[in-house]
Order: structure tokens, then C-alpha cells, then sequence
């Protein structure tokens, strides 16, 4: 396969025009890998997370609303934004690439326009209102990683603890689509200076042609990339024990039997509950 795909100038010198397209095919396969991988861990691992059960943890913490906030409406917002933007630049990049033939750049312009609006409004969102540490990968994410890793190798091995409202594979994840999107969004900026719109005229001699050729195999990278963490993340959305995770999207909450059996209430505390002065076995 190809690595970058090449043109001669006028003056018969070769020029990076973008990403081979041989990559969407490798980004496919690996999302397929990836759910096959996931689906085939997730028989091995059984049922879920290991701890006290829901009863139990429900005496030792007191009242529990029977329903947990986990997204807030400006955040469901945002998700929504941001999948409607991410599907509607896939289509438009890769459909006519497949041979399905559609005016196809003025939607893909606008698009890129609402989604850099909603990343905006996220970062100026989660920093002010969320706080970025939520979202950090910290020293007990990296421990629980190793434990998971080491559970999938020996089923004997001890199983990591639960985490707080994020785990250490939704902030890795999260960072995976994060570093993707950024990608995308920051060359397709760049990109737009060769398209007319509103407000001014395209004026491709901005930057050089060699520098052209960099920004399209960044995007390119960054669109390939997409594609295989929106097929694993339309997996795990369609996962009927993810589902209850699915409706929280929809509703802004999740049950409290669900709560109490995947999440640490010392680490996530649910709103209006009566904690304890210590977390149960906390020394």
C-alpha cells in the first residue's frame, strides 16, 4: 500500500496531495478488530466489576437517589452537536471517495464550521464547569489498566477497582477521539482558505506547497482515525448491557442499581446522599 499519495507539479516535481486512501481500509479493519476483541474479552471476563454488592454498598452509604446524574443537558448538547457534525464530514470525505458522486463541499465546509463551534463550547464548558482533572489519566487508571490487563491474561488475578463517574478506558478514549478531532478540525481551519464562502475568497498561496501537502496527510490521518473509533463507539452504544450507559446520553441519568454496581461512591459521590466519614474498606 501506499503511504501518501503523489502528484508531479508543473515543473515535474513530485507533490504530497494527502493521506493514501489505502488507510481507510486500514482504519475499517482495525475498528472491526477492535469490536471483535472487545466482544470476544468480554465473554471471557464474565459479569461485571468486582466488589460489594448493590445492597450492600446501598446500607453502608445511606439514601441513594434512584436515579444518578451523569450528563447534563449542555453536555448532552455538545455529544449531540459533535456526532451530528463527525458523521455528516465522514459521509461527505469518504462517500465520494467510494465512488457515490454529490455536491458534496459546501456541506462539508459547514459542517467542519458547527464542529469547531461545538469544541469550543466544550472546552470552555468542561474547563469552567467539569474541571479537566476529571478527564486526566492519573496513576490509578494506570494501575487499574495493568490489573485489567493482567485479569484478561489470568482470570485469577485481582480485578481493578471500581473508578469514578470516568474509567481509565473512557478518558483513554476520550483523549483517542480528542487527539483525532483536534487533528481534523485544526488542518481542516487551514483547508478552508481555499474555499469561498460568506465571508471571504479562497486563496490557496497562503502557505507553501509543501506545507499543503503536510496539512491534507494530518487531515486525512485525523478523518481515518475517526472512522475506526466512531465504528467502535457505535458498538459499545449498541452493546445491550451498554445500553442503560446508551439512555444516559438521552435522559441525563443512569438507575441507581447500575451506579452502585460499576461505580466507586468515594470516587463519584452521587448528589443528595448521606456519605459516611469514611469510604467503606478505606483505612
Amino acid at each position: 500500500m501506499e503511504w501518501v499519495r503523489i502528484e508531479q507539479s508543473p515543473w515535474s516535481q513530485p507533490l504530497v496531495i494527502g493521506l493514501s486512501w489505502d488507510w481507510l481500509w486500514v482504519a475499517v479493519a482495525a475498528g472491526a478488530l477492535a469490536i471483535v476483541a472487545h466482544a470476544a474479552l468480554s465473554l471471557r471476563r464474565g459479569t461485571g466489576p468486582a466488589g460489594a454488592s448493590a445492597p450492600v454498598l446501598r446500607t453502608q452509604w445511606g439514601a441513594i437517589p434512584e436515579r444518578i446524574p451523569r450528563h447534563t443537558l449542555p453536555s448532552r448538547l455538545f455529544h449531540w452537536a459533535m456526532a451530528l457534525a463527525v458523521v455528516t464530514l465522514l459521509a461527505t470525505s469518504f462517500l465520494p471517495i467510494l465512488g457515490f458522486k454529490f455536491q458534496w463541499v459546501f456541506a462539508h465546509w459547514v459542517s467542519g464550521l458547527l464542529l469547531t463551534g461545538t469544541l469550543l463550547f466544550h472546552v470552555i464548558h468542561a474547563s469552567l464547569f467539569k474541571g479537566l482533572r476529571a478527564i486526566w489519566i492519573g496513576r490509578d487508571d494506570l494501575r487499574a489498566a495493568w490489573r485489567a490487563l493482567r485479569a484478561v491474561l489470568d482470570r485469577g488475578a485481582q480485578r481493578p477497582a471500581k473508578p469514578g463517574k470516568n474509567s481509565w478506558e473512557t478518558k483513554l478514549f476520550h483523549h483517542a477521539v480528542a487527539a483525532a478531532t483536534l487533528a481534523a478540525t485544526g488542518t481542516g481551519l487551514v483547508m478552508m482558505a481555499k474555499v469561498d464562502t460568506p465571508w471571504w475568497n479562497r486563496n490557496p498561496y497562503i502557505i507553501s506547497d509543501d506545507a499543503w501537502g503536510i496539512v491534507y496527510v494530518v487531515h486525512g490521518a485525523g478523518a481515518v482515525a475517526l472512522v475506526a473509533l466512531v465504528m467502535v463507539h457505535l458498538y459499545l452504544a449498541a452493546r445491550p448491557d451498554k445500553w442503560w450507559i446508551t439512555r444516559s446520553m438521552f435522559l441525563g441519568t443512569i438507575p441507581r442499581e447500575r451506579y452502585l454496581e460499576h461505580y466507586d461512591p468515594a470516587k463519584w459521590p452521587p448528589p443528595g446522599a448521606a456519605l459516611p466519614a469514611k469510604a467503606p474498606g478505606s483505612a
